[in-house]
């Protein structure tokens, strides 16, 4: 007699495939290690170096807002509370790497190689903010919500071609996470086992969106699960744990077994970007105000101050030398000349047909008076 099958339970299914993704911790809200295993070899002055890109990101994010405000930059999209998620995950991958970043991750592009004065000329919407060195592996910043996603994976199925050990690595926020595209790199880096890292920032709001409505998966980091890769869910405002994490994950793609996927749980303090949105219609004084007793500056702080790595002194001139540069780049992008209807009219075409020509003559003797 056949075994009787036994019923379908569903939620028992669900509750088994929501199980494996806990949240990877080193250094609590206070400073304090609550994870060793988690706790990278970094050097004393790697440490520092890390707290320093923080230190200059955060103070980058506060003169890009004045700025913005003042007329004298265009598009900004504000990083506060995201240090540790963008500055520590960056710091773990090499020079030679591809960054494919969004318009939030402007401060990991700086980082590994973009001059200051070509970011700012970017935001303003400058060509000349588009023409990176030649050493400079990346490309500009994506706008479109997710498409990065579907370029790192061509870029690191390439770089698997030409047996690169050399990585991807791509930043989407949580409502990234619910594009097409998304789903689409994934599982085309996953197939062909390419070399990338896919980060997905969960800053808990897709603009006004909150997480919780954007998917009924208890994490995104299981997202991974449907396209047979690792996924990990860490601490978003932990910058040790965050560097472990995507060390590790940086040497499983670079070892040829096909992609990561790390979700970050972080937060941004400011709005979405300050092109109109207003975070005070979705977010709560109270929401803000839980998030900023995690912010990743303060926990580092408290944790190299400890160690005698860290002092007031030091941040204060790490501050004034990053607003000095700040300052000299801003300078340098207005001193580039302004572009013209002209000039984008010879920029459509290598060649130009007759009827461009004449357009670009009629705005050139406007543009000459």
């Amino acid at each position: 007699m056949a075994k009787k099958q036994k019923a379908l339970d569903f939620q028992a299914i669900l509750e088994q495939v929501n199980a494996d993704f806990p949240t990877y911790q080193a250094l609590d809200k206070d400073g304090k290690i609550v994870n060793p295993d988690l706790v990278p070899d970094l050097s004393d002055d790697e440490l520092v170096e890390l707290m320093t890109r923080m230190v200059w990101s955060r103070v980058l994010d506060q003169r890009s807002t004045a700025l913005n405000r003042q007329g004298r930059l265009g598009f900004f999209a504000p990083t506060a509370g995201q240090e540790a998620s963008q500055l520590a995950s960056h710091f773990a991958f090499e020079k030679e790497d591809v960054l494919l970043p969004g318009y939030r991750d402007v401060p990991q592009l700086i980082q590994h190689g973009l001059p200051l004065k070509e970011a700012f000329l970017w935001s303003r919407g400058h060509v000349a903010g588009n023409l990176y060195p030649e050493d400079l592996q990346a490309l500009p910043p994506q706008i479109i919500i997710g498409a990065q996603y579907v370029q790192a994976a061509g870029v690191a199925l390439g770089l698997k071609k030409r047996n690169k050990k050399n990585v991807v690595f791509t930043y989407t926020g949580d409502g990234g996470s619910s594009q097409g595209d998304f789903y689409e790199a994934i599982n085309f880096a996953g197939a062909y086992h390419a070399n990338a890292v896919f980060y997905i920032q969960n800053n808990g709001f897709a603009i006004s969106t909150p997480r919780e409505v954007q998917s009924a998966a208890p994490t995104l980091a299981q997202k991974a699960a449907a396209a047979g890769i690792p996924g990990i869910q860490v601490d978003g405002m932990d910058p040790l744990a965050v560097y472990t994490v995507s060390k590790a994950a940086r040497e499983w793609a670079a070892n040829g077994n096909g992609p990561v996927l790390i979700e970050t749980l972080t937060y941004r303090y400011g709005p979405h970007t300050l092109s109109g949105d207003d975070p005070t219609r979705y977010r709560s004084k109270d929401m803000d105000s839980e998030w900023q007793q995690k912010d990743p500056l303060v926990r580092f702080r408290t944790y190299l101050t400890e160690k005698g790595l860290w002092s007031e002194e030091k941040e204060e001139q790490i501050i004034e030398q990053t607003k000095e540069e700040i300052k000299a780049a801003i300078a340098e992008a207005d001193r580039v000349p302004k572009q013209k209807v002209s000039d984008f009219l010879k920029n459509m075409f290598e060649v130009q047909p007759q009827n461009i020509k004449e357009q670009i003559a009629t705005y050139e003797a406007k543009e000459s008076k």
